[in-house]
């Protein structure tokens, strides 16, 4: 089964699309980037060059995932998410000389396995997301994200822990967490993470 990619949709020859991936009305998918299997990338979305996408990834209309991010797989983006890649955004050099793509360094965002990144929200360069985290919509994420946990607001800041559901957990004591969804349980470690048990 071939990836259908409708004809408004603007993908450069070099990209690598996966079987059973699906590329939808003007989204524009540069050089060198590589798209797993079974993807959705919405309408009028942009993948940069050389971005690095895992299998079973959807990301919604009108995101912008900025090279050189690496999406792992099962990732969610919303609809409208920006993944940046400059930590030092500047049109010109202090000399007013317009610059090129040689005069910086961009800074890829990474996000783990399973994560969900919510409408709107805004990830700063360089950011790693955890695996099965959670991102509020309309959130700024400035900076690194451990895996589990639901990050809210600007600047985004810990609310609690979620599981690969996506709902949150309830504390059953010190260390264990219980999904009320799916009955599963972790073990928090080291007050950055959680484990399944």
């Amino acid at each position: 089964m071939s990836a259908e990619i409708q004809k408004s949709a603007d993908v450069d020859q070099t990209a690598k699309i996966g079987e059973g991936s699906a590329v939808w009305h003007l989204a524009q998918i540069r050089e060198n980037s590589q798209i797993g299997t079974n993807c959705v990338i919405g309408r009028g979305s942009y993948i940069g060059p050389g971005v690095q996408i895992g299998n079973n990834v959807k990301i919604q209309n009108l995101a912008l995932v900025y090279d050189p991010a690496t999406i792992h797989d099962n990732v969610f983006i919303g609809p409208g998410a920006i993944l940046t890649n400059d930590v030092y955004p500047r049109s010109t050099n202090p000399d007013g000389e317009l610059k090129d793509s040689t005069q910086w360094e961009p800074q890829g965002v990474i996000v783990g396995e399973g994560a969900s990144i919510g409408a709107r929200a805004v990830v700063l360069a360089g950011v790693t997301i955890g695996a099965w985290a959670l991102i509020g919509a309309g959130s700024v994420v400035i900076r690194d994200v451990p895996p589990h946990s639901l990050v809210v607001g600007n600047p985004a800041i810990h609310k609690g822990w979620v599981s690969k559901t996506g709902v949150q957990l309830v504390q059953q004591d010190n260390e264990i967490w219980l999904c009320p969804e799916s009955g599963t349980r972790y073990l928090k470690e080291d007050n950055q993470s959680m484990k399944l048990i």
